[in-house]
């Protein structure tokens, strides 16, 4: 029996539990905002610009009271600043726009499995990039992506389209974002960590985008519902879920977290089915885990 704790409370578990806490928040948010935009009337555009804005305070709160970092000595070198606004402009705001975008013009299920096709989008653009032929098990994880997303956006037939263009747009937009948000701030990662790095360019992106959209020009309807709604997207699905993804880094490796993250888009398309009775047929559902399992056959094979 005492054994049998001991495994349970090892460090390994902690990981595993953490990192599923923030793939369910990831996925759950996103179904919220689902809701916040096709019963509440609320737009991309406000929720985006307040997320970014109350998020990146917050992780830079965090960063410089509990990790005791100078947030501000990010901002004393012309070439890490460079990056660092494009990061926050094109990164960090266009993964967020897009994939909100996607789930206002179409779901939160759709949305999610989507963005999941940037894996792929890397190791093409790695392939290419070495001048060289994606590998057999790479030539797999492609073939099962495209398959998976036309089954996701037409459930088999050919002839038709299960979600509106502009949502597939979106969600296509969002892969090819979430790809850039990857590879793109691996110096600033690496000399300043993630929560410097992402708070600021939440920060800056949020900034920016208010000069367009200022965070106080509010759409839709408030009641506490929608208030509690927006409190969840910004502080569960994003501040707690982002702390929890890193803590669980501490005790299980990144390829893990990555493979237990695909709770995410699980979550997102459970709920939706469930709550908002989004419609996700047998074709939808061997659609996802079709995009699903070419992370896994990506990591498995090259960690």
């Amino acid at each position: 029996m005492n054994s049998q704790v001991a495994v349970m409370s090892s460090p390994r578990i902690k990981g595993i539990f953490l990192v599923l806490i923030a793939a369910t928040f990831w996925g759950v948010s996103g179904t919220v905002a689902q809701y916040l935009f096709h019963q509440q009337g609320f737009s991309t555009n406000w929720l985006v610009v307040n997320r970014l804005v109350f998020s990146g305070f917050g992780l830079l709160f965090f960063s410089h009271t509990v990790g005791k970092q100078n947030i501000w000595a990010i901002w004393r070198n012309k070439q890490d600043i460079f990056r660092l606004v494009i990061f926050g402009v094109i990164g960090m705001f266009g993964v967020q726009y897009t994939y909100f975008a996607a789930i206002e013009q179409g779901n939160a299920a759709t949305a999610t499995v989507l963005q999941y096709l940037a894996p792929v989008i890397i190791v093409c653009y790695l392939s290419f990039r070495a001048k060289e032929l994606p590998k057999i098990h790479e030539v797999i994880a492609i073939g099962l992506a495209i398959f998976g997303t036309f089954l996701l956006v037409t459930k088999g037939n050919i002839h038709s389209l299960s979600i509106s263009t502009s949502a597939f747009t979106w969600g296509i937009l969002s892969a090819f974002a979430l790809a850039f948000y990857t590879l793109y701030p691996g110096s600033l990662l690496n000399k300043w960590g993630s929560l410097l790095t992402v708070g600021w360019g939440m920060m800056i992106g949020g900034i920016g985008f208010s000069l367009i959209h200022p965070p106080w020009k509010f759409q839709g309807h408030w009641s506490l519902t929608s208030f509690l709604a927006v409190v969840f997207v910004i502080i569960f699905g994003t501040l707690i879920a982002f702390f929890c993804f890193m803590e669980s880094l501490k005790y299980i490796r990144a390829s893990e977290a990555s493979l237990l993250a695909c709770v995410e888009p699980l979550s997102a398309a459970f709920l939706a089915v469930a709550w908002l009775q989004v419609s996700f047929g047998p074709a939808e559902w061997i659609g996802s885990f079709s995009i699903i399992s070419t992370i896994f056959i990506l990591s498995a094979v090259k960690r």
